[in-house]
């Protein structure tokens, strides 16, 4: 390919990520009624803020999960089936694994709970509440 193309084909991928706009990720769910309420019901969402996230009563917060320490995962149903990515678990069904049960290659599907099978170093944790510790926090970095 010649230099030119090359340069030109760089300008036009480099001038599209100028319109690149990123509305996704983390928010502080008790600030969701004040940062993204409004924008979520222009795209559809029916649940208000406090189902979302109330930190008396249930709410849609109480179904998200940390799996294993580092990823995040949905609580599914009444007795505990959860779902998140294979990377998130590929640590525990290799703990599993065997070289003659290669649950990694060939995956495997529990026909009834009898057959479940649980990894030792499986655990999941339950989100309880979030607190905006900033003020605790700054405190202790003020210049005096």
């Amino acid at each position: 390919m010649k230099p030119i193309i090359k340069i030109i084909i760089s300008l036009i991928l480099s001038f599209n990520f100028l319109f690149i706009h990123a509305d996704e990720g983390m928010w502080f769910l008790m600030f969701i009624d004040r940062l993204n309420q409004r924008d979520m019901e222009e795209m559809g969402l029916q649940l208000t803020s406090e189902e979302i996230y109330s930190i008396n009563n249930s709410s849609l917060k109480d179904a998200i999960v940390q799996f294993n320490g580092g990823c995040t995962a949905e609580l599914i149903s009444n007795q505990g089936l959860v779902l998140t990515n294979h990377h998130c678990g590929y640590r525990a069904i290799a703990e599993l694994s065997s070289p003659q049960n290669d649950y990694l290659t060939n995956g495997y599907w529990a026909q009834n709970k009898n057959e479940e099978m649980k990894p030792n170093s499986l655990y999941v944790r339950f989100f309880i509440r979030m607190d905006d510790v900033s003020d605790r926090i700054l405190v202790n970095f003020q210049m005096t």
